[in-house]
């Protein structure tokens, strides 16, 4: 088979058909549209996270230990999506994974 055959669209689908770990496109395609919507829900907890944050330093003069646990878990939840939605790795995060542990 030379270079050019093994490289065809149909080729390619075929060798992707015989991995079974992969999920079918449609339905990561439907995977990926809840992760987007999830996403954007994210940003905007982030935000008002944030926001929460920052007043909670102007009153307390230091920064709530559990807002930013939590903080940190949502940011490596987003890590996890993005890089799912971006097919980087096929590991969903949660909720069909566990919730994730902020990184140190």
């Amino acid at each position: 088979m030379t270079a050019s055959a093994e490289s065809s669209p149909d080729a390619i689908t075929e060798k992707a058909e015989q991995r079974p770990d992969r999920t079918p496109t449609w339905i990561r395609g439907g995977y990926m549209l809840f992760f987007v919507i999830a996403f954007s829900l994210a940003q905007t907890l982030h935000t008002v996270i944030a926001v929460a944050q920052f007043l909670h330093m102007l009153i307390f003069r230091e920064a709530n230990t559990h807002v930013a646990a939590f903080g940190g878990s949502l940011a490596e939840w987003a890590r996890q999506t993005s890089r799912f939605l971006t097919c980087a790795d096929e590991q969903k995060a949660w909720p069909f994974a566990d919730w994730p542990k902020p990184r140190d």
